[in-house]
């Protein structure tokens, strides 16, 4: 067991990662190089707002989707 800190896994765009327990979807997507005006986000199916990202802590088992927005109508 990793004694600096829990880690836990999630789901992201279909692939595994391990993360510290502690991590926000906004740290998420920094981690992963994503620029933040260039992204949007789910967790489990459920639109996160950008707004939002640095409130929402990852939980164990989360599926996490990062996506281009769509412009237009």
């Amino acid at each position: 067991m990793n004694t600096r800190g829990q880690e836990i896994t999630v789901n992201v765009n279909g692939q595994a990662h391990t993360l510290l327990a502690s991590m926000t979807l906004d740290a998420l997507a920094d981690h992963l190089g994503h620029a933040p005006d260039a992204v949007a986000t789910a967790v489990n199916g459920e639109f996160v707002a950008r707004s939002q990202r640095h409130e929402h802590v990852l939980q164990e088992g989360d599926h996490i989707t990062f996506f281009q927005p769509i412009v237009g109508g």
